[in-house]
Protein backbone atom coordinates (compact mmCIF):
# COMPACT_ATOMS: atom_id res chain seq x y z
CA UNK A 1 0.00 0.00 0.00
CA UNK A 2 1.16 3.75 -0.44
CA UNK A 3 2.74 5.29 2.22
CA UNK A 4 -0.37 7.99 3.11
CA UNK A 5 -3.32 7.23 4.32
CA UNK A 6 -6.17 4.98 3.00
CA UNK A 7 -9.24 6.87 1.95
CA UNK A 8 -11.95 4.34 2.39
CA UNK A 9 -13.09 5.46 5.35
CA UNK A 10 -14.25 8.66 6.84
CA UNK A 11 -12.76 10.45 9.89
CA UNK A 12 -9.70 11.08 11.12
CA UNK A 13 -6.75 9.32 10.61
CA UNK A 14 -4.12 8.08 13.76
CA UNK A 15 -0.68 7.48 13.18
CA UNK A 16 -0.01 4.96 15.36
CA UNK A 17 3.76 4.69 17.06
CA UNK A 18 3.99 0.30 15.86
CA UNK A 19 7.42 0.47 17.92
CA UNK A 20 7.00 2.19 21.21
CA UNK A 21 5.19 -0.29 23.57
CA UNK A 22 7.02 -3.13 25.48
CA UNK A 23 5.66 -5.49 23.05
CA UNK A 24 5.69 -4.29 20.11
CA UNK A 25 4.84 -4.72 17.28
CA UNK A 26 2.14 -7.14 18.34
CA UNK A 27 0.21 -5.38 19.69
CA UNK A 28 0.30 -2.13 17.79
CA UNK A 29 -0.73 -4.20 14.95
CA UNK A 30 -3.57 -6.17 16.37
CA UNK A 31 -5.33 -3.10 18.25
CA UNK A 32 -5.13 -1.08 14.68
CA UNK A 33 -6.69 -3.96 12.76
CA UNK A 34 -9.51 -4.37 14.96
CA UNK A 35 -9.68 -0.24 14.97
CA UNK A 36 -9.49 -0.31 11.71
CA UNK A 37 -12.36 -3.37 11.27
CA UNK A 38 -14.47 -0.86 12.95
CA UNK A 39 -14.00 1.49 10.55
CA UNK A 40 -11.16 3.82 12.07
CA UNK A 41 -8.22 5.18 9.66
CA UNK A 42 -4.99 4.27 11.06
CA UNK A 43 -1.45 4.32 9.18
CA UNK A 44 0.95 2.46 11.40
CA UNK A 45 4.56 4.07 11.62
CA UNK A 46 7.52 1.78 11.83
CA UNK A 47 9.57 -0.73 9.71
CA UNK A 48 7.91 -1.99 6.69
CA UNK A 49 9.26 -4.96 6.50
CA UNK A 50 8.36 -6.37 10.40
CA UNK A 51 4.54 -4.67 10.15
CA UNK A 52 3.87 -6.63 7.05
CA UNK A 53 5.04 -10.20 8.38
CA UNK A 54 3.23 -8.83 11.73
CA UNK A 55 -0.06 -8.11 9.17
CA UNK A 56 0.29 -11.41 7.63
CA UNK A 57 -1.49 -12.87 10.76
CA UNK A 58 -4.41 -11.04 9.66
CA UNK A 59 -5.98 -12.13 6.26
CA UNK A 60 -7.75 -9.09 4.30
CA UNK A 61 -5.79 -6.46 6.46
CA UNK A 62 -4.96 -4.56 2.93
CA UNK A 63 -8.71 -4.07 2.50
CA UNK A 64 -9.03 -2.24 5.79
CA UNK A 65 -8.63 1.49 5.98
CA UNK A 66 -4.72 0.71 7.18
CA UNK A 67 -1.55 1.65 5.56
CA UNK A 68 1.95 1.64 6.19
CA UNK A 69 4.51 4.55 6.79
CA UNK A 70 7.99 3.01 6.82
CA UNK A 71 10.39 4.65 9.86
CA UNK A 72 14.36 3.22 10.24
CA UNK A 73 15.00 3.78 13.60
CA UNK A 74 13.00 3.28 17.20
CA UNK A 75 13.18 5.83 20.54
CA UNK A 76 13.54 3.07 22.97
CA UNK A 77 12.03 3.88 27.01
CA UNK A 78 15.99 4.14 28.08
CA UNK A 79 16.93 6.73 25.81
CA UNK A 80 17.38 10.13 26.54
CA UNK A 81 14.08 11.69 25.42
CA UNK A 82 14.73 15.29 23.62
CA UNK A 83 18.16 13.92 22.61
CA UNK A 84 16.45 11.11 20.69
CA UNK A 85 14.00 13.06 19.35
CA UNK A 86 16.85 15.36 17.74
CA UNK A 87 19.05 12.79 16.69
CA UNK A 88 16.54 10.00 15.38
CA UNK A 89 14.37 12.34 13.06
CA UNK A 90 13.55 9.06 11.19
CA UNK A 91 12.18 7.01 14.79
CA UNK A 92 8.22 5.92 14.65
CA UNK A 93 7.36 8.24 17.20
CA UNK A 94 8.59 11.87 15.64
CA UNK A 95 8.01 10.11 12.06
CA UNK A 96 4.14 10.00 13.43
CA UNK A 97 4.20 13.48 15.13
CA UNK A 98 5.61 14.55 11.36
CA UNK A 99 2.78 13.14 9.47
CA UNK A 100 0.10 15.01 11.40
CA UNK A 101 2.20 18.02 10.81
CA UNK A 102 2.26 17.15 7.19
CA UNK A 103 -1.42 16.58 6.97
CA UNK A 104 -1.28 13.14 6.38
CA UNK A 105 -2.73 12.30 10.03
CA UNK A 106 -5.17 13.83 12.52
CA UNK A 107 -3.40 12.87 15.58
CA UNK A 108 -0.57 10.66 17.26
CA UNK A 109 -0.92 7.14 19.05
CA UNK A 110 2.03 5.56 21.07
CA UNK A 111 2.80 3.36 23.97
CA UNK A 112 6.16 4.56 24.07
CA UNK A 113 8.56 6.87 26.18
CA UNK A 114 6.18 9.19 27.67
CA UNK A 115 9.42 11.89 27.56
CA UNK A 116 10.24 11.83 24.12
CA UNK A 117 6.09 11.76 23.98
CA UNK A 118 6.50 15.07 25.78
CA UNK A 119 9.41 16.40 23.98
CA UNK A 120 7.92 15.55 20.07
CA UNK A 121 4.84 17.63 21.65
CA UNK A 122 6.66 20.57 22.05
CA UNK A 123 9.15 20.35 19.25
CA UNK A 124 6.70 19.68 16.40
CA UNK A 125 3.11 20.11 17.52
CA UNK A 126 4.23 23.56 20.00
CA UNK A 127 1.70 24.34 22.55
CA UNK A 128 -1.73 25.92 22.57
CA UNK A 129 -1.19 29.47 23.49
CA UNK A 130 -0.88 30.55 26.76
CA UNK A 131 0.00 26.99 27.77
CA UNK A 132 3.20 26.78 30.23
CA UNK A 133 3.29 23.13 30.18
CA UNK A 134 1.64 20.28 28.59
CA UNK A 135 -0.16 17.01 30.97
CA UNK A 136 -0.65 13.95 29.90
CA UNK A 137 -4.30 12.71 31.96
CA UNK A 138 -6.01 9.80 32.62
CA UNK A 139 -8.98 8.33 34.20
CA UNK A 140 -9.80 6.10 37.34
CA UNK A 141 -12.80 4.63 38.35
CA UNK A 142 -14.31 5.72 41.54
CA UNK A 143 -16.66 4.23 44.05
CA UNK A 144 -19.43 5.86 42.41
CA UNK A 145 -21.41 4.03 39.95
CA UNK A 146 -20.07 4.79 36.57
CA UNK A 147 -17.63 7.15 38.18
CA UNK A 148 -14.73 8.34 37.50
CA UNK A 149 -12.13 10.68 38.21
CA UNK A 150 -9.24 12.41 35.58
CA UNK A 151 -5.95 12.86 37.20
CA UNK A 152 -3.05 15.06 36.15
CA UNK A 153 -0.50 15.50 35.61
CA UNK A 154 0.93 11.75 35.57
CA UNK A 155 3.91 11.96 34.29
CA UNK A 156 5.12 14.86 31.93
CA UNK A 157 6.31 17.37 34.31
CA UNK A 158 8.20 16.26 37.55
CA UNK A 159 8.81 19.86 38.92
CA UNK A 160 5.82 22.25 39.06
CA UNK A 161 5.23 25.82 39.95
CA UNK A 162 1.35 27.05 40.52
CA UNK A 163 0.76 28.33 37.03
CA UNK A 164 1.42 24.65 35.49
CA UNK A 165 -1.29 23.32 38.65
CA UNK A 166 -3.60 25.74 37.80
CA UNK A 167 -3.70 25.23 34.42
CA UNK A 168 -3.99 21.16 35.02
CA UNK A 169 -7.09 22.30 36.98
CA UNK A 170 -8.49 23.95 33.83
CA UNK A 171 -7.41 21.57 31.16
CA UNK A 172 -8.33 18.77 33.16
CA UNK A 173 -11.90 20.01 34.07
CA UNK A 174 -12.07 20.55 30.16
CA UNK A 175 -11.07 16.69 29.83
CA UNK A 176 -13.71 15.79 32.70
CA UNK A 177 -16.30 17.28 30.42
CA UNK A 178 -15.66 15.91 27.27
CA UNK A 179 -14.81 12.45 28.10
CA UNK A 180 -17.00 11.93 31.45
CA UNK A 181 -20.01 14.21 30.40
CA UNK A 182 -19.53 16.72 33.43
CA UNK A 183 -21.02 19.84 32.66
CA UNK A 184 -19.30 21.60 35.72
CA UNK A 185 -16.47 19.40 37.33
CA UNK A 186 -15.12 19.51 40.53
CA UNK A 187 -11.52 20.17 40.83
CA UNK A 188 -9.69 18.77 43.84
CA UNK A 189 -6.17 19.12 44.75
CA UNK A 190 -3.61 15.87 45.67
CA UNK A 191 -2.55 16.79 49.40
CA UNK A 192 -1.62 14.76 52.34
CA UNK A 193 -4.80 15.88 54.65
CA UNK A 194 -7.96 18.62 54.09
CA UNK A 195 -6.79 20.97 56.44
CA UNK A 196 -5.78 24.65 55.44
CA UNK A 197 -1.74 24.12 56.61
CA UNK A 198 -1.51 20.68 54.92
CA UNK A 199 0.85 20.17 51.87
CA UNK A 200 3.74 21.91 50.45
CA UNK A 201 4.42 25.29 49.68
CA UNK A 202 3.31 24.78 45.82
CA UNK A 203 -0.01 22.83 47.16
CA UNK A 204 -0.70 25.77 49.36
CA UNK A 205 -0.37 28.56 46.49
CA UNK A 206 -1.98 26.63 44.13
CA UNK A 207 -5.17 26.05 46.87
CA UNK A 208 -4.99 29.43 47.73
CA UNK A 209 -5.32 30.55 43.67
CA UNK A 210 -7.99 28.10 42.91
CA UNK A 211 -9.89 28.94 46.30
CA UNK A 212 -9.93 32.83 45.45
CA UNK A 213 -10.88 32.74 41.82
CA UNK A 214 -14.06 30.94 40.79
CA UNK A 215 -14.83 29.75 37.60
CA UNK A 216 -17.82 28.94 35.65
CA UNK A 217 -15.96 26.17 34.02
CA UNK A 218 -15.48 24.24 37.45
CA UNK A 219 -16.34 24.35 40.82
CA UNK A 220 -12.60 23.88 43.35
CA UNK A 221 -13.86 21.53 46.22
CA UNK A 222 -10.37 21.95 48.00
CA UNK A 223 -7.57 19.21 49.12
CA UNK A 224 -8.03 15.95 48.20
CA UNK A 225 -5.82 13.19 50.30
CA UNK A 226 -5.36 9.85 48.46
CA UNK A 227 -8.64 8.04 48.98
CA UNK A 228 -10.45 11.50 46.81
CA UNK A 229 -8.90 9.80 44.15
CA UNK A 230 -11.38 6.94 44.29
CA UNK A 231 -14.05 8.29 46.62
CA UNK A 232 -16.73 9.99 44.20
CA UNK A 233 -16.22 13.43 45.62
CA UNK A 234 -14.17 14.91 42.94
CA UNK A 235 -14.30 14.72 39.02
CA UNK A 236 -11.02 15.81 39.15
CA UNK A 237 -7.72 15.79 40.78
CA UNK A 238 -4.56 17.19 40.24
CA UNK A 239 -0.74 16.80 41.39
CA UNK A 240 2.58 17.18 39.61
CA UNK A 241 3.62 14.75 37.14
CA UNK A 242 5.93 12.70 40.07
CA UNK A 243 3.26 12.43 42.29
CA UNK A 244 0.40 11.55 40.18
CA UNK A 245 2.76 8.82 38.01
CA UNK A 246 3.07 6.95 41.41
CA UNK A 247 -0.45 7.40 42.44
CA UNK A 248 -1.56 5.77 38.85
CA UNK A 249 0.62 2.94 39.61
CA UNK A 250 -0.45 2.09 42.65
CA UNK A 251 -3.90 2.03 41.85
CA UNK A 252 -2.99 -0.36 39.18
CA UNK A 253 -0.91 -2.22 41.13
CA UNK A 254 -3.65 -2.49 43.96
CA UNK A 255 -6.44 -3.23 41.73
CA UNK A 256 -3.82 -6.38 40.18
CA UNK A 257 -2.95 -7.66 43.70
CA UNK A 258 -6.85 -7.58 45.16
CA UNK A 259 -7.95 -9.81 41.44
CA UNK A 260 -5.40 -11.78 42.62
CA UNK A 261 -6.67 -12.20 45.76
CA UNK A 262 -10.27 -12.86 44.89
CA UNK A 263 -9.40 -15.40 42.35
CA UNK A 264 -7.59 -17.25 44.61
CA UNK A 265 -10.22 -16.82 47.52
CA UNK A 266 -12.85 -18.10 45.08
CA UNK A 267 -10.81 -21.33 44.00
CA UNK A 268 -10.05 -22.36 47.24
CA UNK A 269 -12.38 -25.25 47.87
CA UNK A 270 -15.60 -26.46 46.40
CA UNK A 271 -17.75 -24.33 48.07
CA UNK A 272 -16.13 -21.20 46.46
CA UNK A 273 -15.81 -22.83 43.64
CA UNK A 274 -19.38 -23.20 43.31
CA UNK A 275 -20.09 -19.72 44.90
CA UNK A 276 -18.28 -18.31 42.03
CA UNK A 277 -20.05 -19.43 39.65
CA UNK A 278 -22.79 -18.31 40.92
CA UNK A 279 -21.42 -14.82 40.61
CA UNK A 280 -19.52 -15.22 37.46
CA UNK A 281 -21.35 -12.20 35.54
CA UNK A 282 -20.58 -10.02 39.25
CA UNK A 283 -17.34 -10.92 38.95
CA UNK A 284 -17.11 -10.46 35.31
CA UNK A 285 -17.93 -7.24 35.59
CA UNK A 286 -15.82 -6.42 38.60
CA UNK A 287 -12.61 -7.40 36.49
CA UNK A 288 -14.10 -4.80 33.14
CA UNK A 289 -14.11 -2.02 36.34
CA UNK A 290 -11.19 -2.99 37.67
CA UNK A 291 -8.99 -3.71 34.35
CA UNK A 292 -6.42 -0.49 33.85
CA UNK A 293 -6.82 -1.35 29.65
CA UNK A 294 -10.56 -0.09 29.32
CA UNK A 295 -9.01 3.44 30.66
CA UNK A 296 -5.22 3.70 30.29
CA UNK A 297 -4.55 5.62 27.39
CA UNK A 298 -3.78 9.30 28.39
CA UNK A 299 -4.31 12.57 26.00
CA UNK A 300 -1.29 15.20 26.21
CA UNK A 301 -3.14 18.27 26.96
CA UNK A 302 -1.37 21.93 26.22
CA UNK A 303 -0.08 21.23 23.07
CA UNK A 304 -1.43 22.10 19.68
CA UNK A 305 -2.12 19.34 17.91
CA UNK A 306 -4.14 15.56 19.06
CA UNK A 307 -1.34 13.38 20.90
CA UNK A 308 -2.39 10.38 22.91
CA UNK A 309 -0.07 7.76 25.03
CA UNK A 310 -0.68 4.39 26.09
CA UNK A 311 1.50 2.68 29.06
CA UNK A 312 4.64 0.76 27.41
CA UNK A 313 2.63 -2.96 28.31
CA UNK A 314 -0.33 -1.79 26.88
CA UNK A 315 -2.59 -5.07 25.34
CA UNK A 316 -4.04 -4.69 21.53
CA UNK A 317 -7.14 -4.13 23.43
CA UNK A 318 -5.71 -1.08 24.99
CA UNK A 319 -4.60 -0.16 21.46
CA UNK A 320 -7.77 -0.01 19.68
CA UNK A 321 -9.38 1.83 22.64
CA UNK A 322 -6.86 4.82 22.71
CA UNK A 323 -7.07 4.78 18.71
CA UNK A 324 -10.83 5.09 19.11
CA UNK A 325 -10.18 7.95 21.82
CA UNK A 326 -8.26 9.81 19.50
CA UNK A 327 -10.16 9.99 17.12
CA UNK A 328 -13.04 11.06 18.95
CA UNK A 329 -11.15 13.55 20.36
CA UNK A 330 -10.48 15.19 16.84
CA UNK A 331 -13.94 14.74 15.53
CA UNK A 332 -15.04 16.71 18.88
CA UNK A 333 -12.50 19.53 18.74
CA UNK A 334 -11.34 18.67 22.17
CA UNK A 335 -7.76 21.12 21.14
CA UNK A 336 -10.26 23.96 20.20
CA UNK A 337 -11.63 23.48 23.59
CA UNK A 338 -8.76 23.70 25.89
CA UNK A 339 -7.73 26.58 24.10
CA UNK A 340 -11.08 28.23 24.46
CA UNK A 341 -11.59 27.49 28.21
CA UNK A 342 -8.47 28.41 28.68
CA UNK A 343 -8.93 31.61 27.40
CA UNK A 344 -12.00 32.46 29.63
CA UNK A 345 -10.20 31.67 32.73
CA UNK A 346 -7.29 34.33 32.02
CA UNK A 347 -7.76 36.21 34.84
CA UNK A 348 -6.97 33.01 36.87
CA UNK A 349 -4.15 32.31 35.12
CA UNK A 350 -2.72 35.68 35.15
CA UNK A 351 -2.66 35.64 38.84
CA UNK A 352 -0.57 32.35 39.02
CA UNK A 353 1.80 33.56 37.14
CA UNK A 354 2.81 36.21 39.71
CA UNK A 355 2.85 33.24 41.98
CA UNK A 356 6.32 31.33 40.88
CA UNK A 357 9.24 31.82 39.34
CA UNK A 358 9.98 31.06 35.04
CA UNK A 359 9.26 27.92 34.44
CA UNK A 360 12.42 26.93 32.69
CA UNK A 361 13.47 25.07 29.68
CA UNK A 362 10.37 22.55 28.21
CA UNK A 363 12.89 20.54 26.36
CA UNK A 364 15.21 20.46 29.42
CA UNK A 365 12.36 19.39 31.34
CA UNK A 366 11.60 17.23 29.05
CA UNK A 367 14.54 15.24 28.44
CA UNK A 368 14.18 14.59 32.18
CA UNK A 369 10.97 12.09 31.59
CA UNK A 370 10.69 8.79 29.75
Amino acid sequence: MADTAASTAEGPTIALDAFGGDHCPGPEVEGAVTAARAGNRVVLVGDRGKLEHELGRFPGWDSLPLSIHHASEVITMEDSPAKAVRSRPDASMPVAFDLVRQGKADAVMSAGNSGAMLACGLFKFRRIKGVDRPALVTSLPTRATDGWVALLDVGANVDCKPLNLVQFAIMGAVYAGWKHGKARPRVGLLSNGTEEGKGTDLTRAVHELLGAHGSDDFEYVGYAEGGGLFDGRCDVVVTDGFTGNVALKVAEATGRMVGGWLRKAVTADWRSKLGALVLRGAFGRLRERMNPDSYGAAPLLGVDGVAWLCHGGASSRAITIALQQAARSVDQGLTAALADVLTRNAALVEAAKSRGNDGGNEAAAAAKEG
